[in-house]
């Protein structure tokens, strides 16, 4: 791949301060930023839009909204669009919870996850935003998220316009899934695939499991095959690394990114 399409998201390169990820990524000639809200806000909504935009970057997609099965989701959620909408991405990934505290119910989790994305869309769709729901590995299904399947998070997206509403596909959380492929073509043919992410996977995880996305290339995931697989199916949007992991974040970070546009050549 070359890097027309390339986006890095924040979290890759945490140890960079926003203005160090933004020059060195118009160094290197990546052309996109995934950003988060967290070191957003901290930085500030409206200069961190105009650092970006200022720089020739784009802002691939902003997480994250969703945590639909906890108190307070409704005005956390509104502000995110807001939020995505200042920085001129049109894409909020969404990570949409877990089980409610005390609960063992996953079918109501989901309904409940449904209700939430329902009461969110039209506002997003004010706004020139798309929710974008991503479905998480299954070991995150009790504390982050019960969308476990693509499948699943198509069922949710379905009942809303695809500029309002989509799906996120994140190799990291997918690649076990022997009925992905066939739901990045059904995500494909109404226009859903609203973020493509790319992670490995390397064994043994890590303790801290969350923090276990590893460099592109060296884990068990076929990530050229996955590619293909969203070239193949029409995707043109932009393709997206976010990698969570505590030994990458201990290295230098200029050269951490170096690293990741060498290993994102390469597939």
């Amino acid at each position: 791949m070359n890097l027309d399409r390339c986006s890095v998201n924040q979290m890759t390169v945490r140890q960079l301060g926003l203005p160090d990820l933004v020059a060195h990524c118009v160094r290197l000639g990546v052309p996109a930023v995934g950003l988060w809200r967290e070191p957003v806000r901290a930085y500030g909504v409206e200069a961190a839009a105009a650092l970006v935009r200022d720089a020739g970057l784009t802002v691939s997609t902003l997480c994250r909204g969703g945590f639909f099965t906890s108190a307070g989701w409704q005005e956390a959620n509104r502000a995110a669009i807001d939020e995505a909408a200042a920085l001129g991405t049109d894409t909020l990934v969404l990570v949409s919870g877990g089980l409610p505290t005390g609960s063992r119910d996953l079918a109501a989790a989901r309904a409940r996850i449904a209700d939430g994305v329902a009461a969110l869309a039209p506002y997003a769709g004010d706004h020139g935003v798309r929710l974008a729901i991503e479905p998480l590995h299954p070991m995150f299904a009790a504390d982050r998220c019960a969308v476990s399947t693509l499948d699943q998070a198509l069922d949710i997206a379905e009942g809303f316009p695809p500029e309002q509403v989509g799906v996120v596909v994140d190799t990291y959380h997918l690649w076990w899934d022997d009925r992905a492929p066939s739901a990045v073509a059904r995500a494909a043919a109404t226009g859903r695939i609203h973020s493509f992410q790319l992670a490995d996977w390397t064994t043994p995880l890590p303790a801290g499991v969350l923090n276990g996305r590893a460099q592109l290339g060296t884990g068990s995931i076929d990530l050229t095959a996955w590619s293909k697989l969203l070239d193949d199916v029409g995707y043109t949007g932009p393709i997206e690394v976010e990698l969570f992991n505590e030994e990458l974040w201990s290295r230098d970070g200029a050269q951490l990114l170096e690293q990741t546009v060498k290993a994102f050549l390469t597939l």
